[in-house]
């Protein structure tokens, strides 16, 4: 008879073939990046058209390519790490590949809820957050330099281009940065991480790489000198911001809202940043913007109260379990400590590896 394994192999176990099939999907995303990367200078002539253009059509084909090489490469890992996967995975009912598609599932019956769950993702978390970040002085500054739109190799060009071209811009690009990062992010690393471990344990280590990806705006070369407060309040918001989605993700099983979401915020933000760089002062903004913005959110909170306080209760139990023994591997105190530690620990180095390789 088999001794039990004890709980801390069981946390390394769990993180390390997570790790392995994070490595798996990585490379896969890489080599398909590599497509818009050397076909595009082939299929358009980029010195007859403006680098506009061409920002637009590598946006579109890099979060098309992301649908379709995170679903192809776990099935890829599926394959491969199936023996050891089985002592750790007992209870998948369907493929990881397909698993990741049922999250773009839209019905009938459930379209409006799913749109509903967007917009107070919108108007309750991402606008009141952006708008109170962007009243720190010089916070939209540092935003403004730190995506250096007047740098040579830049993909956000358009925010110097009038307004007629950064309209046509700013309508394609968010959606497809959405798409791109809650694919990764909460589509596979969230949704794939909570098949291996507790579930918190995949929010945290997504939004600990979620937030780690907003920092690095610091070594920015245009962002070289400024305050490093600006980075860390950047990365704060965006681990925050993360967990939600994440649980939303989890809860739900669907990934429209926070794509919606995430997609109208982006649209707005990037309307702070380029009135900036044409200097046009941000009260413009808070008064005909995030003023009316946030009266709606006030309603949509009145409006839908019930339902809010029904998922924060939810939510803030399982954000609490997370900081408990998790009774499922049997840990003790000191192992739970152990556990949280290699959460972040094991965002760092999916980080690290997604920099290296992405």
């Amino acid at each position: 008879m088999r001794r039990p394994e004890s709980p801390l192999k069981t946390i390394m176990r769990q993180r390390f073939y997570f790790l392995f099939e994070v490595l798996i999907i990585f490379l896969g995303i890489f080599i398909f990046m590599l497509i818009p990367t050397f076909l595009l200078p082939f299929l358009v002539d980029v010195n007859a058209i403006n680098d506009v253009t061409y920002e637009r059509l590598y946006n579109i084909m890099r979060a098309v390519i992301m649908v379709v090489a995170i679903p192809l490469f776990l099935y890829l890992s599926n394959f491969i790490m199936e023996k050891q996967r089985k002592s750790l995975i007992l209870d998948e009912d369907i493929t990881p590949s397909r698993n990741f598609l049922n999250l773009f599932k839209i019905s009938r019956s459930n379209f409006k809820f799913q749109l509903l769950y967007g917009i107070l993702l919108l108007f309750l978390i991402f606008i009141p957050l952006d708008f109170f970040i962007y009243l720190i002085p010089e916070m939209l500054s540092f935003a403004s330099t730190a995506i250096e739109p007047a740098s040579q190799y830049s993909i956000n060009s358009y925010f110097n281009e009038n307004y007629s071209i950064f309209l046509l811009s700013i309508v394609l690009i968010p959606l497809c940065v959405a798409i791109y990062e809650e694919s990764l992010t909460r589509g596979f690393l969230t949704n794939r991480g909570s098949d291996y471990f507790n579930k918190m344990s995949a929010v945290i280590i997504t939004s600990f790489f979620f937030g780690l990806g907003h920092f690095t705006y610091i070594l920015s070369p245009s962002a070289a000198g400024l305050p490093i407060i600006y980075p860390i309040i950047w990365f704060l918001q965006t681990f925050l911001v993360g967990i939600i989605l994440s649980m939303v993700v989890l809860r739900k099983h669907w990934i429209f809202p926070v794509i919606f979401a995430h997609t109208f915020n982006n649209i707005i933000t990037s309307h702070s940043i380029w009135n900036y760089i044409n200097g046009i002062d941000f009260s413009f903004m808070t008064f005909y913007v995030y003023i009316p913005l946030l009266i709606i959110g006030l309603v949509l909170f009145i409006w839908q109260f019930s339902r809010i306080k029904e998922s924060l209760s939810i939510g803030w139990k399982e954000f609490k379990s997370y900081f408990t023994r998790d009774e499922q591997i049997g840990e003790n105190s000191l192992e739970t400590v152990v556990r949280i530690m290699m959460d972040f620990l094991f965002g760092l180095i999916i980080f690290l590896i997604g920099m290296i390789i992405l």
